[in-house]
This record gives structure tokens, C-alpha cells and sequence, in this order.
């Protein structure tokens, strides 16, 4: 049996356009090279080699994606780490008395999972979890809210749901897929704290490259205070690496500028788009079991045209009743389930940026979920031999083709993989 995993989010939908191109992007370290931890004692990220922020400031006024102007750049081991100096930075005053309450983090639901899970890691007294923004009060204490734009999991483009309507609250922006190889660039986003990742970007994960846009020179220092203390800074050798990636894509951008199509994210784009263009077909009569959220055009400033974004994950949502993870389970398909993301398990999360031969996989097997009315599952099991799972949602049932029992009452397909 081969089981599907699509929980993840590790972005190798990229690799074959690396492979094509990745020699432009070769560097070589010497024996002598990044010795010391200093990169630029005068630089307020002082462990920042100074290639790398000019290659991040270079990208983003090549995309249009954000506001670099005024802003102090940050370098993180991802972009993970960033979101917790981010948080010590908000979160601790001049002086060095801790706050009576631990300050609220919150992000309107459907957030990402990881979030809570950093936020309650350390059971820091600075800050702890507030749940929902949607539903939160931030009419009293400060908060802190993150913005997630475009959201993971379900895509959408987002705003603050609650800072911006009492005042009280201090802000973090997660902008990990506002690249045009994932949704139009409408604006430059400009926002005191922006959180950006080599791992989405350009799909170099194991680079482990982050960086921050921050405004506030004194958020700034208390970020780079927080990887001093954490991580002494950032890898030399992964920064000169993420430097030369993106310059290379910068220059690519450069020299197609009248035709973003020739673009790693052009590329990127076309690929994204068929991968949902596969995903809609496979479901679009299914209706009665799950629905994809809608997404509409924009206009790209990047690319010049109006094109549907594609984001990196996809969104399901199943019929009331319905666990939509134990459904893909069923299938051999794991994704994360709605809970994890402060929603019902009604829906579950979906990875588009797996490897070509798992995405096949995936859709082969979504397109053979099929819903079949109650009242006829008797007569088909007896005449066909279907075995069938009960999704409690509302009188249907769920046929998965033939399997076995798993010995808690469920079916699962099995699926022989030469």
C-alpha cells in the first residue's frame, strides 16, 4: 500500500526548472571564507552579509511585490524563526519589568497551523495565544495580529480583521506567497513588519533563508537581538547562496521585462496553473462530496496581465458531517485537516507543490471519490462488490472502490505502486 502524503509544504513543484538552470546559480566557498560572525558590525543585522540584502532589495523592486524603501532587513533561518523575533520584539517594552499579562497573539481563522504551535512552544510570559482574530476583543490590552496575504491554506489575499479597527493592535505580516508565481502583484505591499522565505519564493527550502522588511529601527535591533541570542546569526554560506538565487531570478526579470512569461516566475506561473487547471477538472463533478474555494482575476503588475491566482495549497471543503481528512485518508491521500487551522474538519488542506509523479498520484486518486445516495448503497454493494465508508453527511456515502478493512469500522483503497 502506498499512501500519498499532501500535509506538507515542501516546495519541490520547482526542482525540474532548477535542474534546467541551476548552474547559473553554482558559488564557491574557499576554506577561508565566512570564518568570522560578523558580516557588517555597522549594520543594525550585523551577521547580514551585505550581497544577500542587496539581492533582497534588488527582487522586490524587480517584482513589485513590497515597499523596500525605509525598511531594515533582517535575515532569519527561514522565515519561522523571524515570526518568533518578531514576536519577542512586539512584545517587550524599554523596560525590563514583564508585562502583568502575557500579550494576545491572534490571526483570523482559517490561519496557519504553525502559528499557535510556535506561539505555545516556550509558554513564554511575553505573549501567549488569542485564537480567532475574527472574534477577538482588542478593545482593552495591546495584541498582537498576523496577516497572512495570501493566506495559508486557503489562499486568500488579507487584511488586518481586527488591529485596524481598535488601535490597540501591533501587526505582523506573513507575505511568504505574495509572488507572482502564486498570485498577481497587484502593489507594492507596505507594512512595518513583512515577513518574506527563500522557501517559497523560489522553492529552496533546504537553503533556509528568511528575511524580515521592518520599518521601526528599534523593532529592527530587537529582532537581531533575538537571533543573537537564539542562533548567533545565519548560515554565511546558505546566505551567499540565497543571494546568488536571487539575483539570478532578479537579472532573469530584467532581461525579459517585456515578456514575464520567460520568467522563473513566469514559469513558475504556467506550471501552478495547470496543476489547479487538473485539480478543477478532477472535482468539478463532485460537487455533492467537496468544492474548491473561487478565486478571481487580477491584474499582475509583474506580468502585465489578468491571470486567477494558483495558490500553493488547495483549499477543500466537504459536506456538512464530513471529515475531509479522514476522506482523503481513506483515499491513501494524508493532508492536514481543518482543526489544525483553527477551522471545522469539514475542510483539509491540500499541498500543490509536491513533486510531478505525487500530484498524478493525488489526482488520480481524488477523481475516483464518488457520491452515491443512500438509498441505492445496498444495491450497489450487493451487484458491484463496492465497499463504502459513511461520511455522516446527510444521507450520502462515499465510494472509495474496492479495499479492506482497517479494523476500526473504515475501508481503505489499496493501491499497488510498481
Amino acid at each position: 500500500m502506498w499512501v500519498s502524503t499532501f500535509c506538507s509544504g515542501d516546495p519541490s513543484v520547482f526542482e525540474p526548472y532548477w535542474r534546467k538552470n541551476g548552474g547559473k546559480c553554482t558559488i564557491t566557498i574557499s576554506g577561508h571564507d565566512s570564518l568570522s560572525y560578523f558580516s557588517d558590525p555597522n549594520s543594525v543585522c550585523w551577521y547580514m552579509e551585505p550581497e544577500l540584502q542587496e539581492a533582497i532589495r534588488r527582487v522586490h523592486r524587480v517584482v513589485g511585490n513590497a515597499e523596500t524603501e525605509g525598511c531594515h532587513v533582517v535575515a532569519g533561518t527561514g522565515s519561522t524563526v523571524l515570526f518568533q523575533a518578531a514576536l519577542y520584539a512586539l512584545s517587550t517594552s524599554s523596560s525590563s519589568s514583564v508585562a502583568a499579562e502575557p500579550m494576545k497573539v491572534v490571526c483570523a481563522a482559517p490561519y496557519y497551523s504553525q502559528y499557535k504551535e510556535q506561539v505555545e512552544l516556550l509558554q513564554s510570559r511575553l505573549y501567549e495565544w488569542g485564537g480567532d482574530a475574527e472574534t477577538f476583543d482588542g478593545s482593552a490590552a495591546p495584541f498582537i495580529e498576523v496577516v497572512t496575504s495570501p493566506n495559508n491554506p486557503d489562499g486568500s489575499l488579507r487584511e488586518a480583521a481586527v488591529a485596524n479597527k481598535t488601535g490597540n493592535g501591533k501587526l505582523i505580516h506573513d507575505l511568504a506567497y505574495y509572488w507572482p508565481n502564486y498570485t498577481p502583484i497587484t502593489r507594492p505591499a507596505d507594512y512595518d513588519i513583512m515577513l518574506f522565505t527563500l522557501t517559497k519564493c523560489t522553492g529552496h527550502a533546504g537553503s533556509r533563508i528568511g528575511w524580515a522588511l521592518v520599518k521601526d529601527v528599534e523593532v529592527a535591533k530587537k529582532m537581531t537581538t533575538f537571533m543573537q541570542i537564539t542562533t548567533i546569526g545565519v548560515s554565511k554560506d546558505s546566505q551567499l547562496r540565497a543571494a546568488k538565487i536571487l539575483n539570478v531570478v532578479a537579472e532573469d526579470c530584467e532581461q525579459h521585462a517585456a515578456d514575464a512569461d520567460k520568467t522563473f516566475f513566469g514559469e513558475s506561473r504556467k506550471l501552478m496553473a495547470e496543476r489547479w487547471e487538473k485539480l478543477r477538472e478532477a472535482v468539478k463533478d463532485k460537487k455533492d462530496v467537496f468544492t474548491l474555494p473561487k478565486y478571481p482575476k487580477r491584474y499582475c503588475n509583474f506580468s502585465g496581465r489578468y491571470f486567477q491566482p494558483a495558490p500553493a495549497f488547495g483549499w477543500l471543503e466537504c459536506k456538512e458531517g464530513c471529515d475531509a481528512s479522514a476522506l482523503m485518508k481513506a483515499h491513501n491521500v494524508l493532508t492536514r485537516g481543518g482543526e489544525t487551522f483553527g477551522v471545522s474538519s469539514r475542510y483539509t488542506r491540500i499541498s500543490m507543490i509536491g513533486r510531478e509523479e505525487e500530484f498524478e498520484r493525488f489526482i488520480e486518486r481524488i477523481s475516483g471519490i464518488q457520491c452515491v445516495d443512500e438509498e441505492d448503497e445496498e444495491e450497489e454493494e450487493e451487484e458491484e462488490g463496492l465497499v463504502v465508508m459513511n461520511g455522516n453527511n446527510g444521507g450520502d456515502v462515499i465510494r472509495l472502490g474496492n479495499g479492506t478493512s482497517n479494523g476500526h469500522g473504515k475501508w481503505l483503497e489499496q493501491v499497488e505502486v510498481q
